[in-house]
């Protein structure tokens, strides 16, 4: 069966339990639950077609056991948030409060559910795009995986900051928001180092193809793209509204602003002039 049809089977049925899940339990994070858990699941069934079909598989499965590293990072750090216990995203709850019950339920099916579900499927093309033109593993795939590897530990460094900084609150040892370690380089570091693990995973079939024999069109640069373009315009918009949030709670962050990066690591400007 091809797996593509198989993947596409597979999000089909998720999106229906997450959209049923939904209206059930009036929780809208069902997606969020399954975000860290699917595309491992469509990338492992990439993989296990190229290894069917006998064809070079060593950058699938090298592409698969990636994507299960950044699975269980990621499902690890929902979990201990309570994401999993019931705990539904609090920008949602802003939204439906924005909304008329109709409106939401509306934003609930196309957004919520079938566009992230559909972008969770359009993000691991590119495994199928290097199962579609397979070649030898290249010393590019070192390289991109160095990089993969450096974002998952950069992502995980800014989560643990972020939720030794959470505990402290809690604690009443800590208050406002968190503005050291990585932070003090970008304002949402986890989330730049979440987007360019799949700019790399992009980077993967981009380099399947060229060793295939693909040129710059279809090859450096294919449709799989689509996939890595929509995750950061979704992050954009999610940070944006996440920092209006923010904003509005805390009157210094405006500074914080002024003189850090939004997304991108950079040095903190002291001009107060705006960086991102």
């Amino acid at each position: 069966m091809d797996p593509l049809f198989v993947v596409v089977v597979i999000a089909a049925a998720v999106s229906a339990l997450c959209w049923i899940a939904s209206l059930v339990t009036k929780d809208t994070s069902w997606v969020d639950r399954a975000w860290s858990v699917v595309p491992v699941v469509y990338v492992w069934v990439f993989a296990a077609s190229a290894l069917a079909d006998g064809d070079d598989a060593g950058r699938l499965v090298l592409m698969a056991a990636l994507v299960t590293a950044w699975g269980a990072r990621l499902t690890f750090n929902f979990a201990r948030k309570g994401g999993y216990s019931g705990v539904e995203d609090y920008r949602w709850a802003i939204l439906r409060g924005r909304m008329s019950p109709a409106l939401f339920q509306v934003f609930n099916l196309l957004f919520i559910v079938l566009y992230q579900m559909t972008l969770l499927v359009l993000i691991t093309l590119p495994a199928e795009w290097a199962r579609t033109h397979p070649a030898p593993l290249t010393a590019a795939d070192a390289l991109i995986a160095a990089l993969f590897v450096g974002f998952l530990i950069g992502e995980t460094v800014a989560d643990q900051q972020q939720w030794d900084f959470h505990q402290a609150k809690a604690r009443g040892s800590a208050d406002g928001f968190l503005t050291t370690g990585l932070f003090a380089y970008s304002r949402h570091p986890n989330f730049f180092f979440e987007q360019a693990q799949w700019w790399a995973f992009y980077a993967f079939g981009a380099t399947a193809a060229v060793a295939s024999g693909a040129g710059v069109w279809g090859g450096v640069i294919n449709p799989t793209i689509v996939g890595a373009i929509l995750l950061t315009l979704l992050f954009v918009g999610s940070t944006v509204f996440t920092e209006s949030i923010s904003a509005a709670k805390y009157p210094a962050y405006a500074q914080y602003q002024r003189t850090t990066s939004m997304l991108v690591p950079l040095p903190r400007r002291r001009d107060g002039a705006r960086v991102s």
